[in-house]
């Protein structure tokens, strides 16, 4: 079955959950849209038209409002529509979930900053009406500060909608795990889920807050209306936990589920675990594709602990499939089918086997020898994620290109550029020193408030551009082969990053036409719809889509791998490279020449090891996985997914 789509040209409207067979398990409205930036909108529609029936009425408009990525689009579509639409703001009130406590207003890291760079900045609100909790209220005043936050909001008659976002803890605002189905506004102790995904904006785990101010859950579950979004595959989880699970503390946006007028907004991604778009057959009758039908019997390998072959049409019947098994006419039929799809994906020869039927292999034989363009969003995912089938395509005697496609400097830590900016002073001697010793002081001057200067901003490149250089040599690509693109998105010196522009596109384009590969990789992070990742993803397919007419891209297949945190699903893989031992150790030492990015990674998440430790560990379990099908015994596999443009 397909996912049932919020409609863009309606208004959101509320229905009670599990009303259908289909949703049977689902315990809290949602709808699912195809991509953040349709819901999003979707949601600002909302809340503007709400601020304007409250205009109409004379009445005062109260938002409660939230931070992180998953609402900054739903801000842009609002400013958007004051500057495009009239849409007035002067009868609204704002009162933002939480802050890091302890912080100062201006610090870039601040709730107060991101409030003001996202949307008070540039609509009509009065200042008087906006209220974000004060990271800077003396600790000995800070309950008191807290209860009369909560005296103000019940002054202004309640919230009339609030907007959520969600962590992977299942936190609301910050209530952590274990908050009280009765709390109000408070200080918090922050869970290191929670300030491990913080990490990345505060260039590392060591600098972010451990402690926050938070609305409560009553405070929250007392707004009229609650709308909370969701984007991207590492909220899946959590999504199916709050909207199927029962009500915990452990999980606390499931208290959600006593609140009468809430809807959760979704992309695809997000709604990816819930049991009408997981496993559909378990709610619904299907039509069975043959990406559902691959889904459905690998599922079913999994639950009953069998490979392939030792399927019965006992399993198909007990697990919901037994209209596969009226289709198909038998489990050993089907069996024999999927055993044989699952087996042709597993290729030693990732650039295609020359002089070799490729009937049932997943890459062309013809050419024999291919140009191969590699993008690597970061000057480390090429190894990281494809370091076998790199170093596989370059020995079997393809041209192989590397484009990385950002700098990747602000993960260099102001540490290790110091270190090489001091190695380098030294190394100048008697040389005038003036430059060096500019950024060396520019470094050590740095306060909580700055971003790096252009300076030091280009020696945190370079030190990214020299290591990336000292893998593809280790892996056998001359110098010329290697192609530093350095976006402009990503050029800001800051998490934040500039929205993807024409440039961006025009120097994908560029470096496309100029190579005109038989054979695209790129990172097919589906994750975050504003990180790095994605955003370097929608590049190449914005690209895609300019050139897709030009002659030499019918030879064209684009195929895309994972990143660091995550593997393509045994269902969804069209190409599997295995590896020997030696091979994982090979991709082992490429991943070393990063040494930036070896120890103390600034952008871990909330996995404390290095990279290449997840990375062998992804790839042995998926060569697991294909080994408890049925299949060969290999140490590791590196997984691809064609791309169809």
């Amino acid at each position: 079955m397909e996912a049932k789509l919020g409609n863009y040209s309606k208004s959101i409207i509320y229905e009670e959950a599990g009303k259908f067979e289909e949703t049977r398990f689902e315990k809290k409205h949602n709808v699912i849209f195809s991509n953040s930036t349709e819901g999003s909108i979707k949601v600002a529609i909302e809340i503007a038209d709400l601020i304007r029936a409250k205009k109409s009425k004379g009445e005062t408009c109260v938002l409660g409002l939230a931070t992180g990525s998953s609402p900054i689009k739903v801000y842009e579509e609002l400013v958007r529509m004051h500057n495009e639409e009239g849409l007035s703001f002067s009868n609204v009130v704002t009162f933002n979930l939480d802050e890091y406590y302890p912080m100062t207003k201006n610090n870039i890291q601040s709730y107060h900053y991101f409030m003001h760079e996202h949307l008070f900045n540039h609509v009509d609100i009065a200042p008087e009406n906006i209220h974000i909790p004060d990271g800077t209220v003396d600790a000995s005043e800070l309950h008191q500060y807290c209860v009369n936050y909560e005296a103000e909001i019940d002054k202004r008659g309640g919230i009339d909608l609030q907007l959520l976002g969600i962590g992977r803890t299942g936190h609301i605002g910050f209530n952590e795990p274990g908050s009280h189905f009765n709390s109000e506004t408070r200080s918090i102790t922050l869970d290191y889920i929670t300030r491990a995904d913080a990490a990345p904006s505060f260039l590392g785990i060591d600098n972010v807050p451990k402690k926050a101010i938070t609305m409560g859950i009553k405070t929250v579950r007392k707004a009229k209306r609650i709308i909370l979004l969701a984007w991207g595959q590492n909220k899946a989880s959590i999504v199916k936990k709050t909207i199927e699970g029962n009500i915990s503390s452990k999980v606390p946006a499931t208290y959600l589920q006593h609140h009468k007028n809430t809807t959760f907004i979704l992309d695809i991604e997000a709604a990816s675990e819930l049991t009408r778009i997981n496993t559909p057959w378990l709610v619904s009758t299907c039509n069975w594709d043959e990406k559902l039908r691959s889904k459905a019997i690998i599922w079913l390998c999994k639950k009953t602990g069998k490979s392939i072959l030792k399927l019965i049409d006992e399993d198909y019947n007990n697990n919901g499939m037994s209209s596969l098994l009226a289709v198909e006419g038998s489990s050993y039929d089907l069996n024999i089918k999927m055993f044989n799809k699952v087996q042709h994906t597993i290729t030693g020869w990732p650039g295609g086997k020359p002089n070799a039927d490729d009937t049932s292999r997943p890459e062309r034989a013809i050419p024999t020898k291919k140009r191969v363009l590699i993008f690597s969003p970061h000057p480390d995912d090429d190894v990281i994620s494809m370091g076998g089938t790199f170093d596989r395509l370059v020995s079997q005697g393809h041209e192989v290109h590397i484009a990385y496609q950002t700098s990747g400097n602000i993960a260099v830590s102001d540490y290790e550029a110091l270190k090489f900016a001091e190695v380098s002073k030294e190394m100048r001697c008697n040389k005038d020193n003036s430059y060096i010793t500019t950024i060396i002081e520019q470094i050590k001057s740095k306060n909580e408030n700055s971003i790096d200067t252009v300076e030091v901003r280009k020696l945190k490149g370079i030190i990214r551009q020299r290591e990336s250089l000292a893998a593809t040599r280790y892996l056998g690509v001359s110098d010329e082969n290697v192609h530093f693109l350095n976006l402009p998105f990503y050029e800001t010196g800051g998490i934040k990053k500039n929205p993807l522009g024409k440039e961006d596109i025009k120097i994908m384009c560029e470096i496309i036409e100029d190579i005109k590969p038989h054979q695209i990789y790129a990172a097919g992070d589906l994750a975050d719809p504003h990180g790095t990742h994605r955003v370097s993803l929608n590049a190449l397919f914005n690209a895609l889509e300019n050139l897709k007419k030009k002659p030499f891209m019918n030879d064209c297949w684009v195929w895309l791998y994972r990143g660091a945190w995550q593997e393509w699903e045994i269902h969804e893989i069209d190409m599997a490279v295995p590896m020997s031992p030696d091979q994982v150790l090979r991709k082992r030492k490429a991943i070393f020449f990063h040494q930036s990015q070896k120890d103390g990674v600034m952008f871990q998440g909330n996995d404390i090891r290095e990279f290449w430790m997840r990375a062998e560990d992804r790839n042995t379990k998926t060569a697991q996985k294909y080994n408890e099908l049925g299949l060969a015994d290999y140490a590791a596999m590196e997984a691809f997914v064609r791309w169809y443009y």
